[in-house]
């Protein structure tokens, strides 16, 4: 196993940090890091622009109009991208509904929703949870009864990640009752603006509509939307996920939120001091093993490349690095609290987006949102899979 970056990877790093930096919008980066809230304008706008490059869809092979980069190159540009201060790829369309449409779309499919996806035009939803389905997808009750050639899909979806926005959205439905509940699933392919489909977003602690409802009221969805065969989404379903729970670990944000608490604890005066109810005495100390766990979780991605890269076996891992990713972010966004302390605290919107935290002593600007990323941090161990239930099933995978 070789965990060094050859030469070419090195120039390969040097040229997409050159062009994020020449393209990548000042006013976004400044908004990513110092966490302070993206519109979808902000996110749209990076979307598009990585789409004109024909690098939104960075992962995709070139047989789809992907720039066929392996597995080093999408992590060195992801990790450059983060580290500039751009914002995460919404992943929906081109990091998790994109490669199924690729492995088990027809052709026509394919025509059809890619080229949206690629050029970040269209903006996709995930519909999979609902309010008895979480971590356990296979009892989705969600209907689609087919009718000819249309799908009447009636039921409900939650916690859809910035579904006020969406414009497609893409949903396991029950098709069938019959035999174990996973063989009735369907993956389908809605249009959000059809009659029958409502969005109503929900109002989470920190004030922000980031999660939302959407119903389904006898929506009409046409049987050539449908991924594959009936019955069988299950299947596609699991081939999504596992994209998801990598993109959750996200080690690359995890380093530049790294150097940011550095950044809030010298200015808050906290490198040297010691905090009540932590272990260690340093309150730098405990960024030192925050470091130290930064670092594994990147040897561990880096192993996963370096598999991929020699052309053995891909270790299957995605419920790990979720496992650990999550509680990375949990445990950066703890420490950024206590390093602020009271300057920490307050979220109110319209006064942080005006800036006032910049008009007296510890008042810094990237001490705005922290309670709001704090409250919102603690989501990342339940979705994706809770952590027990990876837990559960990375243990089945190695005890077997």
């Amino acid at each position: 196993m070789d965990l060094a970056f050859t030469p070419e990877e090195q120039a390969f790093r040097e040229d997409i940090r050159a062009w994020v930096k020449d393209n990548l919008p000042a006013d976004i980066a400044h908004k990513v890091h110092n966490a302070l809230r993206l519109s979808r304008d902000d996110m749209q706008r990076w979307a598009k622009i990585l789409g004109k490059k024909g690098w939104l869809g960075h992962g995709w092979p070139q047989a789809f109009g992907g720039p066929g980069w392996n597995a080093v190159q999408k992590h060195l540009f992801e990790e450059e991208c983060a580290l500039a201060g751009a914002p995460r790829v919404v992943p929906f369309g081109p990091v998790m509904v994109a490669p199924v449409i690729m492995a088990f779309g027809n052709k026509a499919q394919q025509e059809r929703f890619l080229p949206g996806i690629a050029s970040g035009e269209v903006w996709w939803s995930q519909g999979y949870s609902e309010p008895g389905s979480g971590s356990d997808l296979a009892s989705v009750k969600c209907r689609a009864e087919r009718q000819g050639d249309t799908y009447i899909v009636n039921g409900q979806k939650t916690w859809t990640t910035l579904g006020q926005y969406g414009e497609w959205i893409f949903c396991l439905v029950r098709t069938s009752t019959e035999g174990k509940p996973q063989t009735g699933i369907s993956f389908l392919l809605i249009d959000m603006t059809s009659p029958g489909v409502s969005v109503r977003p929900i109002r989470l602690l920190d004030g922000e509509c980031e999660v939302n409802e959407v119903w389904f009221d006898n929506v009409e969805v046409p049987a050539e939307n449908l991924i594959g065969e009936e019955n069988k989404g299950w299947t596609y379903a699991k081939h999504l996920l596992s994209h998801e729970r990598t993109n959750i670990a996200d080690v690359n944000r995890a380093k530049r939120e790294l150097e940011r608490l550095k950044r809030i604890a010298k200015t808050e005066g906290m490198w040297d001091s010691t905090v009540d109810g932590l272990s260690a005495g340093r309150f730098r100390d405990q960024i030192a093993l925050l470091e130290v766990d930064v670092v594994a979780l990147e040897m561990l991605v880096l192993r996963v490349l370096s598999a991929e890269k020699s052309g053995k076996q891909s270790l299957d891992i995605a419920g790990l690095l979720k496992i650990r990713g999550s509680e990375i972010q949990q445990r950066y966004a703890e420490l950024m609290m206590l390093a602020a302390g009271p300057f920490a605290l307050p979220f109110i919107e319209e006064a942080m987006e005006a800036g006032w935290q910049g008009n007296f002593p510890g008042g810094e600007v990237a001490n705005a949102p922290l309670a709001s990323t704090y409250f919102n941090m603690r989501k990342t161990t339940i979705y994706g899979g809770s952590n027990e239930v990876q837990r559960n099933i990375v243990a089945q995978t190695v005890l077997g």
